[in-house]
């Protein structure tokens, strides 16, 4: 295991207080609207281009790319930061912590330079395609289809729960090149734009109505090869490097479950309630744990199944700390800040992979437990 320096250098502390006086100064006095409307995702990319200005969209990029080159470990104080101020939702998030780091692996250099520099601007706003209807988390069952032809593929099938689709510009996703091949082969990772021919947007409204997803119907969607991510038919192993990511590190950062753990103890009679305690504690301890990751990659490491532990106790956290907010206030809480926090941290368990299949890949891969019959 490595060894964790828990002291932060002159120049860490240097960008951490240069970031929390940027954030002092910018972000908005009254939230914005919600990133899940079509005047709130507005609003929302409006902020990632003001982000982007003061070069802070992407801390951690290559400069050539729209970053400033911080380290990991400034990544994840920026993001501490970031939540802590109160800053807005990230409504790139899909771009910029899922799909970038898999174009940083596999990616062209072609492809970087037309799409990473976009992404930190805010300019493209991406959408997830994986799920099907047939097909959740159990991703390998994909029926929507790449055909060949002349200069590229022809896209046909159906998305759904595909998220922030409704008003994104492009979107990336999986899809099944050669249908002779086994379940975990003969797929393809493609990148495409929303607009295009042959591509229908069709939003689906969350508990509270607010379009979160769309289900996208493509039908003979023309894609050049220059926009197939990795290699033809290895899609499957290019799709684990983007779900490692979502789940492991850059999805859901530390500094989101600290401040709502501060957040917490602010409440009347938080500090009698053991939950409370617990959750400042687990907060605290998935801080650590990031560290521990944070050192792991830098040294030449890489995330693997235990990012699906690092899923399971994240998403568990989200809900309990709501949960018990929602005890506090009791019926104040229909009609506080935390409702719509509330209802999001209830898809944590299921996006990103079911915690069900989590729990599978865990006992599996890192206990060595022999698999269930299916």
């Amino acid at each position: 295991m490595s060894t964790v320096d828990l002291d932060l250098s002159p120049a860490d502390v240097a960008f951490r207080d240069e970031v929390r006086e940027w954030l002092r100064e910018h972000v908005p006095r009254e939230p914005l609207p919600s990133l899940e409307t079509e005047e709130g995702f507005a609003a929302h990319r409006r902020w990632e281009q003001e982000l982007h200005e003061a070069r802070l969209s992407v801390v951690s990029w290559p400069e050539e790319f729209g970053g400033r080159g911080a380290s990991l470990l400034q990544w994840v104080l920026f993001e501490e930061e970031y939540y802590a101020a109160g800053a807005p939702g990230r409504v790139s998030q899909n771009g910029i912590f899922l799909l970038a780091p898999t174009l940083f692996e596999h990616g062209t250099p072609d492809q970087q330079q037309r799409y990473l520099p976009r992404m930190a601007a805010g300019t493209d706003i991406w959408a997830q395609a994986w799920s099907e209807p047939e097909a959740g988390s159990d991703l390998a069952s994909i029926r929507s289809t790449a055909r060949r032809v002349d200069g590229g593929w022809l896209l046909s099938g159906q998305k759904t729960w595909s998220s922030r689709a409704a008003f994104a510009d492009r979107a990336f996703g999986l899809f099944r090149s050669d249908p002779e091949a086994q379940r975990h082969r003969g797929l393809t990772y493609f990148l495409f734009p929303l607009d295009a021919e042959g591509v229908t947007v069709r939003p689906i409204g969350r508990i509270d109505g607010k379009p979160a997803f769309a289900e996208l119907f493509l039908d003979d969607v023309f894609v050049p090869d220059e926009d197939v991510l990795g290699e033809v038919g290895e899609g499957w192993r290019v799709a684990m490097s983007t779900a490692s990511n979502e789940r492991g590190l850059t999805l859901r950062s530390p500094g989101r479950f600290l401040a709502t753990a501060q957040r917490l103890t602010e409440l009347p009679g938080a500090l009698d309630d053991d939950r409370v305690v617990d959750a400042w504690i687990a907060a605290q301890a998935y801080r650590l744990a990031t560290f521990e990751t944070v050192t792991r990659v830098t040294e030449g490491g890489s995330l693997g199944a235990e990012a699906s532990l690092n899923k399971l106790f994240w998403s568990e956290l989200d809900v309990a700390m709501h949960e018990t907010a929602w005890d506090l206030l009791g019926p104040d809480a229909e009609v506080s800040s935390w409702v719509e926090g509330y209802l999001f941290s209830l898809a944590g368990p299921i996006y990103a992979g079911t915690n069900e299949i989590q729990r599978n890949v865990a006992a599996e891969r890192l206990l060595g437990l022999p698999r269930g019959s299916r």
